[in-house]
C-alpha cells in the first residue's frame, strides 16, 4: 500500500501499525506515539479486520467511542467477503468496506480510488487534515 500510494502521488505520510493494539496506542497518543508532531492524527485510516492483539472490529468499536476520533474516516481493507463482516463493519461505524485485491494492478486501482474520492473530492472534518492515514495490519 505504501508503494501504491507513493506511485500515484500521495505525498502525505502513511503510518503503519503491525496490530490492533499498536493502532489503538497510536490513535490514543500513548507511549512512543505521544509526540503528535511526529505521529499526527490521521485524516483517514485503512483498517484490516484480521489483526493480532485486537481484531479490527474491536479497534473500530473502540475508535468510535473516542470523542476526538468519531469523525475519523475509516475504510475497512480486508480479505473477508462475508456479509456478516460487511454488515458489522458498517454497524460499528466504518465509512467504506473494500476487499483486498489479488494483484498489484488492482491495489493501485484501489489507491487511486481512495485518493480521488476520499482525499481529493471528499470534504472531511478539519480536525483530521494532517496525514493520509494509518494502515493497520497487512502489506
Amino acid at each position: 500500500m505504501k508503494h501504491a500510494f507513493k506511485e500515484i502521488g500521495i505525498p502525505n505520510p502513511l503510518q503503519v501499525a503491525k496490530d490492533g493494539r499498536e493502532a489503538m496506542n497510536y490513535l490514543n497518543g500513548e507511549g512512543k506515539y505521544a509526540d503528535r508532531e511526529q505521529f499526527p492524527l490521521p485524516c483517514l485510516m485503512l483498517l484490516d479486520l484480521k489483526l493480532p492483539e485486537e481484531m479490527g472490529f474491536e479497534v473500530l468499536k473502540w475508535l468510535r467511542g473516542q470523542p476526538e476520533l468519531k469523525t475519523l474516516i475509516v475504510i475497512i481493507l480486508t480479505s473477508s467477503r462475508l456479509e456478516f463482516d460487511i454488515d458489522m463493519a458498517y454497524q460499528l461505524g466504518a465509512n467504506a468496506y473494500l476487499v483486498k485485491p489479488s494483484s498489484p494492478r488492482e491495489l493501485r486501482e484501489i489507491a487511486i480510488g481512495i485518493k480521488q474520492f476520499w482525499l481529493d473530492l471528499n470534504r472531511g472534518p478539519a480536525v483530521h487534515k494532517e496525514s493520509v492515514g494509518l494502515f493497520v495490519g497487512g502489506h
